[in-house]
């Protein structure tokens, strides 16, 4: 009876994933990224000014709803050289379908510290996302995102500082 159930299981299941359309795509975006400390940091803190891109997948949930997940590089912290650091990021954003041509898109994403100057960075990140989509035809996208830092990104062993790092991400992409 077990190995009945398993098997209506597995061929609902199947059938359910093979019946969703699943797009895939690139896309390269500019960075626009900073750091806020807390107690606030006795330097000038400017922006650093960077590049990300990667691929991804968005799976449709229905005609309005799908779940976009990102595989992507990205330069990001502040103007400072022992401030920059590059990650490879996971967001995984929740969108709904305004019109044909306009998608909006909020939710978690976790990255992982690839490099920086500095010792003192935390291995991962976490973040909260949002975003909005225009298509510009069947194919491309432009696409502005906001990520939210939540966890410090510091090193708390290493200094007294928190920071958070705050990105705002200007996106063109192609759906493949």
């Amino acid at each position: 009876m077990k190995k009945y159930l398993f098997a209506l299981l597995f061929v609902s299941a199947t059938s359910i994933v093979m019946s969703q359309d699943i797009l895939y795509g690139v896309r390269g975006a500019l960075n626009v990224s900073n750091l806020d400390f807390d107690p606030d940091a006795n330097f000038e803190n400017k922006h650093r000014n960077g590049f990300a891109f990667g691929g991804f997948v968005d799976f449709s949930l229905s005609d309005d709803l799908s779940l976009l997940t990102e595989l992507q590089w990205s330069a990001e912290g502040a103007e400072d050289r022992n401030l920059r650091a590059d990650y490879i990021k996971l967001p995984i954003l929740l969108r709904f379908a305004l019109s044909d041509d306009l998608t909006i898109g909020a939710g978690p994403q976790i990255a992982l510290k690839t490099w920086g100057y500095r010792d003192g960075f935390s291995t991962f990140a976490f973040s909260g996302v949002a975003g909005v989509e225009y298509m510009i035809t069947d194919e491309l996208f432009l696409d502005v995102r906001y990520y939210y830092g939540i966890t410090n990104i510091l090193d708390e062993d290493s200094t007294d500082l928190e920071a958070k790092n705050h990105v705002m991400q200007f996106g063109f992409g192609i759906k493949l």
